[in-house]
């Protein structure tokens, strides 16, 4: 159990990461096609912003525990890099965003797993949902990518 702990919290930091990285690209994104990628960046954002509540009480619900109380302990949890440089242009922020979603699906199926392992039925339910949300996520990102060259 302390496995599963600790890799939904690991889940919750990363997927939390993402929304600010994604959300961020909302804010900063410019070019030709500024108007489709911000919307596009705004809804990716706003799907994962609504999944970070869903997994934090999986965390109190499922293993009984205390999702993180402060950013410097999400932080700690976190496996997923921040930007170190500002990306410039649209190819570098949808690659990051690929990068990044793939983390978040092997953070996912590492849950999953630890869940059959405890035999939950609604924490499977749950992470199975994400997983799907994730590969349309990637599906996506790869998609967008292919018309900015990358």
């Amino acid at each position: 159990m302390d496995q599963l702990k600790a890799a939904l919290k690991v889940l919750l930091a990363d997927t939390f990461v993402m929304y600010f990285k994604t959300h961020t690209y909302h804010w900063n994104v410019e070019g030709m096609f500024f108007t489709e990628y911000h919307k596009f960046f705004g809804g990716l954002y706003e799907e994962l912003h609504d999944s970070i509540d869903d997994i934090a009480e999986h965390i109190r619900a499922c293993a009984d525990d205390y999702a993180p109380m402060s950013l410097m302990e999400m932080y700690n949890y976190k496996t997923l890099s921040e930007d170190s440089t500002k990306p410039t242009n649209v190819t570098e922020m949808l690659n990051n965003l690929i990068a990044a979603n793939n983390v978040i699906i092997a953070d996912l199926d590492k849950v999953f797993q630890l869940g059959e392992a405890v035999n939950n039925q609604g924490l499977l339910e749950f992470i199975s949902g994400r997983l799907d949300t994730h590969h349309k996520h990637a599906w996506m990102l790869k998609a967008s990518a292919k018309n900015t060259g990358a």
